[in-house]
């Protein structure tokens, strides 16, 4: 079985990123189940505005495209900025929408029988508003999304530390990532075993 994560901070690497450190923890308790985990960080990458897989010579996405077709569990992760998910995670939700007209051979959403969770960072409240906005278009894509399949850390409103920085908040973060970690694998092992099939016409 194979993961990807899709780390949506601001910076470029190899900057250290704090959304990076926390989704490592559900990608470590992947690989203790034996998933291969793939890392994209992409504000490294051209990946062009749009609604189409490929934007044409040059653009990032395609390779990042082809990453999540060979994964049975996508991981989202970001930090919040002004109480939403990154620029960067925007964009990156904006070219996988492409993948709702996309079908395999059996007719269905490319995205069928894959799972994804959500990892968010930030020292301001507004993890649950991210959560939703990132799963809910996750879900229309044809993603299922377990129960609980998500972790955050932030200390509440106002500056405060990064992440990276405290060891405040994060027993809760890594017990939490840990569980969805257990939940994407679960569900997406009771997928392999009985695939969704095509939506009716």
């Amino acid at each position: 079985m194979r993961a990807v994560v899709i780390n949506c901070t601001l910076k470029p690497g190899p900057e250290q990123s704090n959304t990076e450190a926390l989704a490592e923890v559900v990608a470590a308790e992947l690989r203790e189940r034996k998933v291969e985990v793939d890392t994209v960080r992409a504000v490294d990458l051209d990946i062009r505005p749009g609604v189409q897989t490929d934007m044409g010579p040059g653009d990032g996405w395609p390779r990042v495209h082809d990453t999540l077709l060979r994964a049975e569990i996508l991981i989202m992760a970001t930090p919040t900025w002004v109480g939403h998910p990154s620029s960067v995670a925007q964009r990156v939700l904006e070219r996988m929408d492409a993948m709702i007209s996309e079908t395999d051979d059996a007719g269905r959403p490319v995205a069928y029988d894959r799972v994804a969770g959500v990892v968010v960072t930030g020292n301001e409240d507004g993890a649950h508003h991210v959560t939703s906005e990132i799963t809910g278009a996750l879900g229309d894509i044809g993603y299922t999304i377990p129960g609980q399949a998500w972790t955050y850390w932030h200390l509440g409103p106002g500056p405060g530390p990064d992440y990276l920085d405290t060891d405040q908040g994060r027993e809760w973060s890594h017990k939490t990532g840990r569980a969805m970690a257990a939940n994407l694998f679960a569900v997406a092992e009771a997928l392999a075993a009985r695939p969704m099939t095509a939506p009716p016409e």
